[in-house]
């Protein structure tokens, strides 16, 4: 036999109960054929010495937005502004030259780092020159805007109203100040959108090769085609020139935004009365590219205060202290019944326990309504889940989605919604995975650093930017947080037949590191270097040259 690649002198970490650690591993047609005894004396086409080094399965991101992020990387960053003043300069130096109805596009803001102020739409007008200025908050669930996008939109006029779950903010005068939360950015975006799907495709090349150079293999895409998430309602064409063309350098899995579904008629006995056209569900595609759950949003934001919460946050700005839902309560029940009723697996967005709180009661409805034992519905970020909710999602066989990598980068601003005796609540681990509940390991991004590797510190650390503990009851072991991002989100995605483990007959994705992660010191998990990145055996991220033909 001619293997396609061997790995040898390597310190293999498969993750297999059955064979933990292995020194060579062999791979045919994309799969592992075998580990040590099994193929270090057969040939192969190329050979990558691991010179010592430490393998471990493919990174998966559970939860991502890969062309939003992709489209972030060619837009002004705001990341670093430390004032609004910062923000304005930046603005006008972007600006300057571009046509006079050029957009300014800009991303990363967080009026957190800002001392809490947001940017306000007189001076974004006075920075860009009268240009429309869209700036996208670091969150996802809100942006602020300027004049001339308030002014399109209709915001400006007498009269206008709120649209349902969103709010276009206003200042000490009355007049919106252009802040855009939730559900009002579609006011932007309907002025912007839809992208063109080559564009799409860019960014989606663009992402996935950063992926690569972080040891991420595979993704679940959080929501496209609809909704304030969606950037086409063709984004799947995107996803789909992507694969054709090269550029979609990882495994992609995208979940369809509930808006997308809509009323089929097919036969009673099918039992599908809402879906996409030609019953097309969860599961779809191959392992390059296929169709996840269907994400819908419950509620918003932890950062902006506007997450659906049992008790009010602490100094929350809002008429309402403990946030609110998308839109009517029950009707996205029944979107959620529908969808688990005609096949799909379901992604709830939750951020807020009473949002958590919906999930859950939701998702008891669904199963007893139509009973589906294997489907694993999911509630992503889980942000605030209270003790007595813990032992539901064990119940239920839900699977928590939460994001460890907030925790340094957000977790002094969250620590501050949600006071002392709650935030040890917040993006639990620990608590869930006592229960057997495996949590996957995500990251958001571009709402948050979205590299594994400090994410995985975080889950071992949990400190935050300013070094406090931030639920520290909820620390796991560095094997657990490394099962995290490989099984357990193989578990969480459905793949967990075919990921996350190395063992004969898995797809060859694999990862290797300048250290073995839970040998190092818990401060140094997130320097350790990826040293080569591997997709179904093909070695595409190969900075030091491993890989030798023979």
């Amino acid at each position: 036999m001619l293997l396609d690649l061997l790995v040898r002198n390597a310190r293999i970490l498969t993750l297999d109960d059955d064979r933990p650690t292995a020194r060579t591993l062999g791979v045919l047609h994309g799969r592992i054929a075998g580990l040590d005894e099994d193929v270090e004396a057969l040939p192969a086409r190329r050979v990558l010495d691991a010179g010592g080094a430490t393998l471990v399965p493919g990174f998966n991101d559970a939860h991502c937005h890969t062309a939003w992020f992709g489209l972030t990387l060619a837009q002004l960053d705001l990341s670093k502004a430390r004032s609004v003043d910062e923000v304005y300069a930046a603005v006008a130096d972007h600006a300057e030259g571009m046509p006079p109805d050029a957009w300014v596009i800009g991303a990363g803001l967080d009026h957190h780092k800002l001392g809490g102020v947001q940017p306000h739409r007189d001076a974004l007008d006075r920075a860009a020159g009268g240009r429309p200025v869209w700036l996208k908050h670091t969150s996802g669930h809100a942006c602020v805007v300027n004049s001339p996008v308030l002014e399109k939109a209709g915001a400006l006029a007498d009269g206008f109203a709120d649209p349902t779950g969103g709010v276009v903010a206003r200042d000490a005068d009355g007049r919106p100040n252009g802040l855009l939360e939730e559900t009002a950015q579609q006011f932007v975006q309907r002025q912007v959108l839809p992208y063109p799907v080559a564009a799409l495709a860019d960014a989606i090349g663009a992402a996935t090769r950063h992926y690569l150079a972080e040891g991420i293999n595979s993704f679940t895409e959080a929501g496209i085609g609809g909704g304030w998430i969606g950037h086409s309602p063709v984004e799947l064409a995107a996803y789909q020139l992507a694969c054709d063309g090269g550029q979609l350098h990882a495994r992609a899995q995208v979940m369809a935004a509930s808006d997308v579904l809509h009323p089929l008629t097919a036969h009673a006995d099918d039992a599908i009365t809402l879906g996409l056209d030609l019953g097309m569900r969860t599961g779809f595609g191959d392992d390059r590219l296929s169709l996840g759950p269907v994400k819908i949003f419950l509620d918003g934001s932890l950062l902006g205060r506007t997450a659906a919460v049992t008790e009010p946050f602490c100094g929350c700005p809002h008429d309402s202290a403990t946030g609110y839902f998308q839109g009517d309560p029950e009707a996205m029940a029944d979107t959620v019944v529908a969808a688990h009723r005609a096949g799909w697996t379901v992604a709830a967005h939750a951020i807020g326990d009473r949002a958590v709180d919906l999930a859950l009661d939701t998702f008891a409805r669904a199963q007893r309504a139509h009973p589906r034992p294997e489907v694993r519905h999911r509630i992503e970020h889980a942000g605030v889940v209270r003790p007595d909710q813990l032992a539901r999602f064990a119940e239920l066989r839900a699977v928590p989605v939460p994001q460890h990598n907030f925790l340094y980068a957000f977790g002094d601003a969250m620590a501050a919604a949600l006071g002392p005796r709650r935030t040890p609540w917040s993006y639990r681990l620990r608590s869930l995975l006592d229960l057997g509940i495996a949590v996957p390991g995500s990251s958001d991004r571009p709402v948050a650093p979205g590299a594994p590797l400090p994410a995985m510190q975080s889950m071992v650390e949990r400190l935050t930017e300013t070094g406090a503990p931030y639920g520290a009851d909820e620390s796991v072991t560095a094997l657990a947080a490394l099962r995290a991002w490989t099984v357990g989100s193989a578990h969480a995605t459905g793949h967990g037949d075919r990921k996350g483990v190395l063992r004969p007959g898995h797809l060859a994705d694999f990862t290797v590191l300048d250290a073995d992660p839970t040998r190092v010191s818990p401060d140094r998990i997130g320097a350790i270097r990826i040293l080569a990145t591997s997709v179904g055996g093909t070695v595409a991220h190969d900075p030091l040259g491993m890989t030798a033909s023979t």
